[in-house]
């Protein structure tokens, strides 16, 4: 128990990449759960010398974010089988996904047409893309749609199906059925997870049969991923890294994974943190 508080402690100085919205506590238990995978709420309140209470408050309220989830004693990362909620996703990581989005429209030149799917990562690139002009933008995310609706030299184009509450997203048979009807000049891609061995994971099979769809129907692919893809597990296979031709995200990825993308001739652009230019992998 005294390793674990001096761990706690640790993490605690060393907070980085929590949601802006939480408090300074909250977020730095958020960085203990995420190097640790778990939090117990006896060392956190002697770590930051407050009441069990105050900690099981927190956790409450990290819960009900579904950043964390309750577990006797304490609280863990969410498991596999159910997404986050959109909301705090969309506080997570805001500016590495700034920095994504700067880095993946510098690959996308003026008149070009483009896939866009659901994410809060391909959410960052349209906001940067609005510096282009002459695009046509097919997309089956709602929030990327009123992105661009006040953009007079893009032109977008919406699926039809299913549209998820939760997140905005279409989804659904007949969303994939019109995505199959174009071929375009790039598909900006986010997934949910990216295992070690190059598996593209999402959770919704709906979802996931629209993404098969865009990248099946582009001509260059470019997923967009924040290292926190790397540490998330999700149930439902997309595909492979060798479906994809660039990877822009905000820290070098693990040697064997970086092995995966030489292999399959994946060019990985990492963002510098200090500025929105981007440096080529290993890879």
């Amino acid at each position: 128990m005294a390793e674990y508080h001096l761990y706690c402690l640790m993490m605690i100085e060393n907070t980085v990449d929590a949601p802006e919205s939480l408090g300074d506590r909250q977020r730095q238990i958020l960085a203990v759960a995420r190097a640790q995978g778990e939090v117990l709420v006896e060392p956190l309140a002697d770590a930051f010398s407050v009441t069990p209470q105050t900690i099981r408050r927190d956790l409450n309220q990290l819960c009900e974010m579904r950043l964390l989830q309750r577990v006797h004693g304490g609280a863990k990362l969410p498991d596999g089988v159910a997404n986050m909620g959109y909301e705090a996703r969309r506080r997570l990581m805001v500016d590495e996904k700034k920095r994504i989005g700067d880095a993946a429209v510098a690959l996308i030149p003026d008149d070009s047409s483009l896939f866009v799917n659901i994410g809060t990562t391909t959410e960052a690139v349209a906001r940067s893309l609005t510096r282009r002009r002459g695009l046509l933008v097919i997309t089956n995310n709602i929030h990327v749609i009123n992105t661009f609706r006040p953009c007079e030299s893009i032109k977008v184009m919406t699926a039809g199906g299913t549209v998820r509450q939760e997140d905005g997203g279409i989804v659904g048979d007949s969303t994939r059925d019109f995505i199959a009807r174009f071929k375009v000049d790039y598909a900006v891609i986010g997934v949910s997870a990216i295992e070690e061995d190059g598996a593209l994971l999402d959770f919704d099979p709906r979802e996931v049969r629209v993404a098969q769809a865009m990248i099946n129907n582009a001509r260059k692919v470019i997923l967009v991923a924040d290292s926190m893809k790397f540490e998330r597990i999700a149930p439902v296979r997309i595909g492979g890294i060798a479906d994809v031709d660039y990877l822009v995200t905000d820290q070098h990825p693990s040697a064997a994974f970086s092995e995966h993308c030489e292999t399959h001739n994946v060019r990985v652009l990492v963002t510098e943190r200090s500025s929105a230019t981007a440096t080529e992998g290993a890879a």
